[in-house]
Formats: structure tokens, sequence, C-alpha cells
């Protein structure tokens, strides 16, 4: 008697599919486990935004003043090879009268982003371009290099103690253990900067002052490890 060829492949598939429950079922005691660790990473990477304001009642007076100073600072910034500098934001919007509807002035605000693992030459250039501008914010952070070796060392010590549970778990049910999966996971991500100051006066100094103070401290990166073992019976 001949059988439709579908009917052969779904008897075939059902086969299958009972071989790879047999396979997977377990035998032993299955234990979900969790353990984390953390290690210290040296903030070695410093953030800075340094900005410029101004008002007038020309907006190109105003620009022509603010693209002054902006020139000045990156002409300052220039011998400074450690110091990533980039443009930032600019805006300029309208200063209303007390009616609300009559534009008086204008202001315009210009901001250079500042980077560096140089926290030295970061500290002396910030110290200068407080002659000109004012500085915003000034924020401190692993480096991605820190970060992962932190990282990594964390790694090491999570699955250790992964281990050292495993073990105190099985020799509590008194049998052998053995691991079934593991996940790895950064729990904290890149560590959020510190900020070290926020300044949102808007001020131009007459002289340059002394180089800024940083203290750069470290951030904690904290790693996860889950998976299940499992628990042979004796």
């Amino acid at each position: 008697m001949k059988y439709p060829f579908w009917l052969l492949l779904a008897a075939c598939m059902s086969s299958v599919h009972a071989a790879d429950g047999a396979n997977t079922r377990r035998e032993g005691i299955v234990v979900d486990l969790n353990a984390e660790a953390s290690r210290l990473a040296p903030n070695d990477l410093a953030r800075a935004q340094a900005f410029v304001e101004f008002g007038d009642a020309t907006p190109g007076v105003l620009a022509k003043k603010v693209n002054t100073v902006i020139q000045a600072a990156l002409a300052t910034a220039r011998p400074y090879a450690n110091v990533k500098v980039r443009s930032g934001n600019t805006s300029t919007y309208p200063v209303y009268g007390k009616s609300g509807r009559t534009i008086e002035s204008w202001r315009m605000r210009s901001e250079l982003l500042l980077e560096s693992r140089d926290q030295a030459a970061l500290s002396e250039l910030l110290g200068k371009l407080q002659s000109q501008m004012a500085v915003g914010q000034l924020t401190l952070e692993p480096s991605e290099d820190a970060t992962r070796e932190a990282e990594n060392a964390a790694i090491a010590d999570a699955i250790a103690a992964f281990n050292a549970r495993a073990k105190i778990v099985a020799g509590s049910l008194g049998g052998n253990w053995r691991i079934l999966q593991m996940n790895v996971n950064n729990t904290s991500g890149m560590p959020p900067p510190r900020p070290l100051m926020q300044r949102n006066k808007v001020a131009v100094a007459a002289a340059p002052m002394e180089d800024m103070a940083i203290e750069a401290g470290e951030s904690r990166v904290s790693v996860n490890i889950s998976g299940q073992i499992e628990i042979d019976r004796k």
C-alpha cells in the first residue's frame, strides 16, 4: 500500500521531534543562578564645554562679536595637540520688549566642545579660555579602553563567583554539577559622566585665570552573570 508523500513527511518530522525531546530531557536538577562583580575604572577622559554669549541690537554686529571670540579661542587651543576641540551648538534668538511683540535686541550663544585624556593640558587650556569664554560644564568618565579593562576583570570575578555559588548549591544537594548555559551582561554600560561643575553665568574675565583644578577619581563598572547549571542525582 502506497502512502501520500505529505503523510510520510509528517511521520518523519514527528519522529525527529520525538528524538529531539528525548535528547533534551534532563535527568538531573536544573538550577538558575546569578552572580555579580564590579571593578573601579579610572576617570581618565575629561570633556568640557566652553561658550560665549552676547547681546546686541543688530544681528550682524552680534554675529561678528561672537565669531571673533570663537576664532580667538580656537587659536588659543591650536597648540594643544592632545586636546580635541570641535564646534558645539550655535543659536541666535530675539529678545522682546515688555509688550512681547517688539524685538528690542538679539542674543547669540556659541559653544566649543573639548575632550582629552591629558587632563593637565585640558586644565591649562580651560584656564586660558576663561579670559574669553565661560565654562559651562566639565565632566570626567572612563575612556573606552579603561572601561573595557575594568569590565574584563569584573567578568573574571563574576564567573568565579558564579562557579562558587554552583559548588555551594551542588554540595548542598549532594551531586555533581555542570553549566548548561551562561549569559554575561554589563549591567552598568558606559559609566555615567561625573560632573565636576556647571556654570550658567555669561561672563568673560578680563585676564587669564589659573589652571582649572581637576580631580579625576574613579567610576564603578559592574558585570552580571546569569545562567543555568544541572546537578546530577546520585
